[in-house]
């Protein structure tokens, strides 16, 4: 198709260039009395610069011929005839011939230069289009799609990303305008093999398979080979193949430099959670046996002094005892329920059970459960008897207020108070419970709401760092927020402050 198109061209040239001289000898026969035969002659170069300019050197060196003969047989006495009466003719068409030469050679090669820059531009808008669609894409199969998708359009041909599977063999990863069956061929395959075990082009217009119509072209960076790039060049002319083979090799590279860009994110993406699951395991680990151990020995202990001390301990010593199991037992319990919420959490297993709840009615709920962990502080409540019903999951939000008020318990002194206060902003519930205890550090407010954090002023006391992680997510689903900051009155302590939105979002 494009050799037949290319002759046609040329043959049209050729045409053009000639009706071009009938025009021009039409028009100097008519006002052949306002020039002498030197202008006419001159005259003569037009058809030759615009042929050179146009088509190139052969009808150039056609509109140069023909229009010596022209002249001869128009202008030059005897006329209608292609003899001269004076010899000195010969010398001005031999003139004419080298000037016709001269003038269509320089405008021959100035109209290559221009077609090569012009090449050159949109090489280059090719190459700069592929980079900046393929520079934010982080899936693999999307960024193949993007670079065949580009290449077929820029080159107007059929191509295909050809990419070894995990077994070796290789296989049609992406492609693009109706060329799945073609590039799924087995010699299209069985081509790709050998470039990609050689790292070397091949197809047409190169020195392996030149008579091929299609051409494959290794996708490797830093000797690693990432797949093949199949493109039908077709039966253009050989003398366009270098530059065809310049530009899509240009294209490779940006697209091998892509593939490998964006199989190095997936590989630090595996490695950053493998690092992070591993960090999180061993900090569960740390705090599990931390965490479990002291409760359990403490229930051990006081069991096994009720089983052997029956005759010794007191009924005072005994009821001790067991205040003493049921506060490690509870504590267990409450580190299960945490382990066992961010389980729910992190594996998108939670469901919201929303019902209208009276917040005074889970703040009591909370506070019975940890009557006994209260010991000697006070407990000061201020909520608005007028406070309207808000949307909750009962169950969970007495889970996000144990957690609060146990970490106001375990970071504040005995005989301390713990102030909880609920007012209505608008339509939002802000539920603040404020502690009198070591406070936290400006740094650290943000990052306690992170899974296993511990600050450093609260390392030295035991915990998961687990219980603010899985208020922040419960509080979060509920379409509400909690954060974290100091007392506005100037005293030590901590304020934890939950903001849940009156309206039924569920």
């Amino acid at each position: 198709m494009d050799t037949q198109k290319n002759e046609h061209t040329n043959w049209q040239s050729y045409g053009v260039t000639a009706l071009f001289i009938v025009l021009l000898t039409i028009f100097l026969k008519g006002f052949e009395s306002f020039f002498d035969l030197v202008n006419i002659s001159l005259l003569y170069l037009f058809p030759v610069l615009f042929s050179a300019v146009r088509w190139g050197r052969g009808p150039s060196f056609f509109a140069a011929g023909l229009g010596v003969l022209v002249v001869d047989f128009f202008f030059v006495p005897p006329t209608l005839s292609l003899t001269v009466s004076d010899l000195r003719y010969i010398l001005t068409f031999i003139v004419f011939l080298c000037v016709a030469g001269l003038t269509s050679s320089l405008a021959s090669k100035l109209r290559n230069q221009f077609h090569q820059a012009q090449q050159k531009e949109a090489n280059t808008a090719a190459l700069y289009a592929l980079s900046r669609k393929i520079t934010a894409i982080s899936d693999l199969d999307m960024l193949l799609k993007q670079i065949v998708q580009h290449v077929s359009d820029t080159l107007d041909a059929k191509a295909a990303i050809i990419l070894p599977n995990q077994e070796g063999v290789q296989q049609v990863e992406a492609y693009s305008k109706d060329s799945e069956d073609w590039a799924s061929d087995e010699a299209h395959l069985t081509i790709a093999g050998w470039v990609s075990h050689n790292h070397t082009i091949a197809g047409r217009g190169t020195r392996t398979l030149s008579e091929s119509s299609d051409l494959h072209v290794p996708l490797a960076t830093d000797q690693q080979m990432h797949g093949v790039l199949a493109v039908q060049v077709g039966d253009r002319f050989m003398s366009d193949m270098p530059e065809l083979i310049r530009i899509i090799e240009a294209l490779s590279d940006l697209a091998a430099v892509a593939i490998s860009r964006v199989k190095l994110a997936d590989e630090a993406k595996v490695a950053q959670l493998t690092a992070e699951s591993e960090k999180l395991r061993t900090a569960l680990l740390d705090s599990l046996s931390h965490e479990l151990r002291t409760p359990l020995a403490t229930i051990i202990g006081s069991v096994t002094g009720l089983l052997e001390g029956e005759d010794v301990f007191s009924p005072d010593d005994r009821r001790e005892l067991l205040l003493t199991t049921r506060e490690g037992a509870t504590r267990m319990n409450r580190l299960v329920g945490n382990l066992l919420g961010m389980v729910r959490i992190e594996s998108g297993m939670m469901r919201l059970n929303k019902m209208w709840c009276g917040i005074e009615d889970v703040v009591g709920v909370a506070l019975t459960q940890l009557k006994d962990a209260l010991q000697n502080r006070v407990v000061n409540i201020d909520l608005n008897p007028d406070m309207p019903s808000v949307p909750l999951d009962e169950v969970l939000m007495e889970q996000v207020l144990m957690n609060v008020i146990s970490n106001a318990i375990k970071y504040s002194p005995e005989g301390s108070e713990i102030r909880i206060q609920a007012e209505k902003e608008g339509d939002i519930l802000s539920l603040t419970i404020a502690d009198e205890g070591a406070g936290i550090n400006p740094a650290d407010r943000e990052r306690i709401f992170e899974k296993f954090y511990r600050g450093d002023r609260t390392r030295h006391i035991p915990g998961t760092g687990l219980g603010l992680a899985i208020c922040k997510s419960i509080v979060e689903a509920h379409g509400g927020s909690i954060r974290a900051s100091a007392r506005n009155d100037g005293s030590q302590g901590t304020v934890i402050q939950l903001k849940i939105p009156f309206s039924h979002n569920s």
